[in-house]
């Protein structure tokens, strides 16, 4: 049977630590984005959009925050958001968006405490709302945001200009 010490220093290194992120933290987060890629069947940032992610969060000018979750020395979670602003309610919004924890160690409440953060954030902060998307299949994700009362809201659609369609758009003239 184990001693009491080395059962104390399995827990303790079995303890999931959230914090926020820093620029050593680069490489295992940029994995981490090309698992929630695989994870969301869509193609992983290339080396050239790596390299912009370091610098939008930790360049000099920060363009999103990123936290982290640690686990056994590795990470293991991130979330990466960014403040938004309401004109209806006249106040910032926090908005998360990505989270994503590694599959295998999924269950053990590490994305609750990544949304408990930050919803404590956002109240520190002044903003009147936390907002996230999910995608529509991931229905184990939305079960999880209603238990912690989410609303998924339906009644409203995201719209997207991207590529060639963003380009066009901000070439035209008149109305």
């Amino acid at each position: 049977m184990p001693s009491r010490a080395i059962l104390a220093a399995v827990n303790i290194d079995d303890t999931p630590t959230l914090r926020r992120a820093t620029a050593a933290d680069g490489a295992a987060y940029i994995q981490l984005v090309r698992g929630l890629a695989a994870f969301e069947e869509l193609p992983p940032p290339d080396d050239a959009a790596a390299t912009r992610l370091l610098d939008h969060t930790f360049g000099p000018r920060p363009r999103y925050e990123l936290c982290v979750v640690e686990l056994r020395g590795e990470l293991v979670a991130y979330a990466a958001f960014f403040e938004t602003y309401s004109t209806f309610r006249a106040l910032p919004s926090l908005y998360l968006e990505d989270l994503f924890v590694r599959d295998d160690v999924r269950g053990r409440g590490i994305g609750g405490q990544i949304l408990r953060h930050l919803a404590g954030l956002a109240l520190e902060r002044g903003c009147g709302r936390f907002e996230w998307s999910v995608l529509d299949w991931n229905e184990r994700a939305q079960s999880f945001y209603r238990s912690l009362g989410a609303r998924i809201m339906t009644d409203w659609h995201l719209c997207r200009l991207d590529g060639d369609a963003l380009a066009a758009l901000a070439q035209k003239t008149g109305a």
